[in-house]
């Protein structure tokens, strides 16, 4: 029972922050992403009843304890599905550095559930796929699908209707995400803690919460009809939200550099002079600028431009995962 399988990870649009459920990774709010082409995972995982427990390598090391903990408890849940109790050998590789703001997360826990589902012979639906991967990391649910994918955040509190679902495929439009790199290092504060952070204390947050169902509404119809004006005027604004947010905990979590915000006021200068591009930011200092094809040459050429920017990495709507092997 071995599977090798390969998953893209996505960005959220309309962002993703807080938690109604930490136990079962239940989000407070939905939300919209696109899945990249350019970034992916590849996890090839193998149960077998002569193992002693379970093995984690991940980018070629020994995962630490805490890496393999989280692990072992999602994979117990496909293995109770399964009905099978064997120890797994997992090994897991990216084409780009973990835990800083692009997404390792989402395309981690995407590939190893879609490997480990086909590993166990187990027969799921894109959405039991998508309710699984959630319970391992919340962007993972998205990244079970290809193109602009939508996120529920669900009211139930079984969890059973907190799930991904596509709102196109990834030929249905094509656009242009432009990642400048500004840091290769580990963000400070995880996702997952700065969540819990601004729950507890920001003042903003149920004002977060009570302005995503429009946020929502608008970005899908936005893509449905191809409006990049507005599309890039909501994600903009959200990622704005979703920061400020971060930045209103107490303490505050700011996951910015210098560069970050220099390359902000660029993207910003670069739209004033008639170029459609617009910025975005996950949870780490990585700067996103969303734009069309043939605008890609001006907004990358303003990305190599600032001082700081180590890299630029360009993304495509991406394709659901992809299984490279099956023994």
């Amino acid at each position: 029972m071995r599977t090798k399988v390969k998953a893209h990870t996505n960005i959220a649009l309309i962002k993703y922050w807080g938690k109604r459920d930490e136990r079962l990774n239940l989000p407070a709010v939905g939300s919209i992403s696109l899945t990249l082409d350019a970034l992916w995972t590849e996890t090839e995982i193998e149960f077998n009843v002569r193992f002693k427990t379970d093995r984690l390598i991940l980018n070629g090391q020994p995962a630490t304890e805490k890496e393999l903990r989280r692990t072992s408890k999602f994979l117990d849940l496909l293995r109770q599905r399964a009905g099978l109790s064997s120890p797994a050998l997992i090994s897991s590789k990216n084409n780009f550095p973990p835990a800083a703001g692009f997404g390792s997360s989402a395309s981690g826990f995407a590939a190893l559930t879609v490997a480990a589902a086909r590993a166990l012979k187990l027969e799921l639906s894109g959405r039991e796929l998508s309710i699984f991967a959630r319970q391992g990391s919340g962007s993972a649910a998205r990244s079970i699908f290809g193109g602009f994918v939508e996120m529920h955040a669900g009211r139930l509190a079984d969890g059973s209707d907190a799930f991904a679902e596509p709102i196109v495929p990834p030929d249905y439009w094509d656009v242009r995400l432009l990642i400048g790199v500004t840091s290769q290092v580990a963000k400070k504060v995880s996702s997952t803690a700065g969540m819990n952070l601004s729950k507890e204390t920001s003042p903003y947050y149920q004002a977060w919460i009570n302005a995503q169902p429009v946020d929502l509404k608008t970005m899908r119809r936005a893509i449905e009809q191809r409006d990049f004006e507005q599309i890039g005027q909501l994600a903009e604004h959200s990622c704005l939200k979703m920061h400020a947010l971060a930045l209103s905990s107490n303490p505050g979590i700011l996951y910015w550099n210098g560069v970050t915000v220099e390359a902000m006021h660029s993207v910003r200068d670069l739209r004033a002079s008639g170029t459609q591009a617009y910025f975005t930011i996950d949870a780490g200092p990585q700067i996103k600028a969303l734009c069309l094809p043939e605008d890609e040459p001006k907004v990358r050429a303003m990305l190599e431009s600032i001082p700081g920017i180590q890299q630029v990495i360009s993304c495509a709507p991406g394709p659901a995962p992809q299984i490279l092997e099956v023994e």
